[in-house]
């Protein structure tokens, strides 16, 4: 009997993404292939891609023709197959497989067709698909940690974001399939879930009619996993019922990732946001009148186009009077096929990163203090990884998600992949640094 042909998987992009190629691999297992982190052993190299800005599409490009560059035989997966699928398949010889946004559940029966010399195309023009618990899964985070996709897609028409036309309108799964995999993930001793998707706070609502997720969370609460941390909680959602799951939920963290992008009410009109600057403000109030110990992080676009010296401003005023725990800056990145790459008022780029670069000077001193508050604290680390040269732990607390986030750095003895209390003696802007309390 012939043996299955190696594959390599690259993965690039969001922890959608990442989701994706966990799939993928868990699906080509299963059928008998070989997976190798090794590329250049690897009869095959699966690049899960990225297309949601420039400079991710850019990153995406470069691996590719890399590989080319040394002969490998290319499947391409993800938001670029999706976006540029008749340019790469042109441009690239060396893609002998294009597997779409909505269409990764087909990589065995593509891999197959591909071994009997066919070009293989596998892509929805509108992406309706989403794994549930019986999908195959190799996760490839720390042991502790696991995302979970509770819904695909974005029903929301922001003028900067591709996203929906990559990635299809909203599909949730249901309540019952995300605490089956929970349970799933926390009998394989995952410490952490993370609950992922274009617009959390509009989970359930394509298939219950209303947004559900202040039950989602009642419902993971019954679920045996310390942590459960909400990625993209848009500040519409945040209703009182969803707020007092989030607090009455011993396992759900009080960490609020808001993706408000701007503060001004014309920017966010001309951004297409569902929701006006005053709805910022107020919702933010709300949140700390009703979880005080809420940990707060945002991500926000400069150099809108149209955005003035007024705007941002605004926006810096915005930033310094909420003390945000966490604050990411992207400048704004024009893509193809969204209103807002055509709008006029179309910014230099050196503006836009004089802009991100004020705005990041504002909020480092804001985040020193919010980490000072926790110096002479205990509290609660996930330990993820070890420094070979110096035997000192590396880690997050609950009040940090991975990769985006700070780090715990942790002097003693303790486990990968355990929760453990550490002393904090220390802090600087982005980490903390303490011991481990026996």
């Amino acid at each position: 009997m012939p043996t299955k042909p190696t594959i390599a998987f690259t993965h690039l992009g969001c922890e959608k993404n990442r989701i994706d190629t966990e799939h993928a691999i868990g699906l080509l297992a299963e059928a008998g292939y070989q997976v190798d982190a090794n590329e250049e052993l690897a009869d095959y190299v699966v690049v899960n891609t990225c297309s949601f800005i420039e400079a991710a599409r850019e990153e995406s490009v470069k691996t590719l023709v890399e590989l080319a560059e040394a002969d490998k035989k290319i499947v391409i997966m993800g938001c670029m197959a999706q976006h540029f699928q008749d340019e790469l398949f042109a441009e690239l010889p060396e893609a002998v497989a294009l597997i779409g946004t909505g269409d990764y559940h087909k990589i065995v029966d593509a891999i197959s067709r591909v071994e009997k010399g066919d070009r293989v195309k596998e892509v929805s023009a509108e992406p309706n698909y989403i794994a549930d618990e019986n999908l195959p899964r190799y996760r490839t985070t720390t042991e502790g940690v696991a995302y979970l996709r509770v819904a695909e897609g974005c029903d929301y028409r922001c003028a900067f974001c591709i996203i929906p036309h990559l990635r299809g309108n909203q599909r949730s799964r249901t309540i019952e399939s995300i605490v089956a995999e929970a349970r799933q993930l926390a009998a394989e001793g995952v410490q952490e879930i993370i609950l992922i998707s274009q617009i959390t706070t509009n989970y359930g609502i394509d298939i219950y009619g209303e947004p559900k997720l202040a039950e989602l969370l009642q419902a993971l609460g019954k679920v045996d996993v310390p942590w459960i941390r909400m990625h993209y909680a848009y500040p519409t959602g945040l209703t009182p019922k969803v707020l007092a799951a989030i607090k009455e939920t011993p396992n759900v963290l009080p960490y609020l990732d808001l993706p408000l992008q701007h503060s001004h009410p014309e920017i966010l009109r001309a951004m297409n946001r569902p929701w006006q600057g005053r709805v910022n403000d107020d919702i933010i109030e709300k949140i700390k009148g009703a979880i005080p110990e809420a940990v707060l992080r945002t991500t926000l676009i400069v150099g809108f186009p149209g955005e003035t010296e007024e705007h941002h401003a605004h926006l810096v005023e915005f930033v310094k009077r909420h003390e945000f725990d966490r604050v990411g800056v992207f400048t704004f990145s024009p893509e193809e096929g969204t209103p807002a790459y055509n709008l006029p008022g179309q910014l230099p780029q050196y503006v836009m990163e004089a802009r991100r670069d004020e705005i990041m000077a504002v909020q480092q001193p804001i985040s020193a203090k919010q980490n000072q508050k926790i110096v002479g604290q205990v509290v609660d680390v996930l330990i993820e990884q070890e420094n070979p040269a110096t035997g000192e732990a590396i880690g997050r607390s609950a009040s940090s998600s991975p990769e985006i986030d700070g780090l715990v750095y942790v002097r003693g003895q303790v486990r990968l992949g355990a929760i453990v209390p550490v002393a904090i003696t220390d802090a600087d802007i982005y980490d903390l640094y303490g011991h481990a309390v026996s």
